[in-house]
Parts: structure tokens; sequence; C-alpha cells
């Protein structure tokens, strides 16, 4: 189960670097779920008290989020240059995992 999880945010994230690539095809797919960062943002806090819980950067155009409630829903989104945010992928069950000794030390 793990790892189809984390197949599944591999694959995101490969997605995610060939929409903004390519930004051409993948902006008119992905205009029914991206908005304002603080809009968006504020959505996910209303309507799920879910929390930004961990950032990363794509590259220097995009950052990727992940926002979680304490109930266990999850959401992944890409936030541009321009702070347009687009929501890739959300569900539920999500667990933090405790840090690995000697990883970022």
């Amino acid at each position: 189960m793990k790892r189809n999880m984390i197949r599944g945010l591999f694959s995101a994230v490969i997605l995610t670097a060939s929409m903004i690539a390519h930004p051409h095809s993948a902006a008119s797919q992905m205009m029914r779920s991206c908005a304002a960062r603080s809009e968006v943002v504020n959505f996910l806090d209303k309507n799920f008290a879910e929390r930004l819980t961990a950032v990363g950067l794509i590259n220097q155009n995009a950052m990727l989020e992940i926002y979680a409630a304490q109930s266990g829903t999850w959401t992944l989104l890409v936030t541009d240059v321009h702070g347009v945010s687009c929501i890739l992928l959300s569900g539920d069950s999500w667990e933090s995992m405790p840090a690995v000794p000697g990883i970022g030390a």
C-alpha cells in the first residue's frame, strides 16, 4: 500500500513537472481546479481543516505543497510564481511519518 502511495506521489510530481514544462495543453485541462493560492488555501481550511504539512520546490517556477488535516484528509497543490495554485490530488488516511535518524541532519 505504501509503495502504491509513493508511486502515486511520484507520478503526480512527474505529471506536474510536465505540465509546467508544457503549459499549453496542461493549462486547458487544469483550469477547473486552479485559483489564486489564497482562495485555495482558504477553501481547504474552511471545508476540510487542512493545514500546510509539507513543501518543496519543483523548479524555479513552481512549488509543491501538501495540506493535511487531523481527520486524515489531504490535498496536493502546485503553486506557480504568479500565485496560482492547482489541486492535483486529494485523498484521505494521511499519516505523518517520524523523522528518520540521519536524514536532514
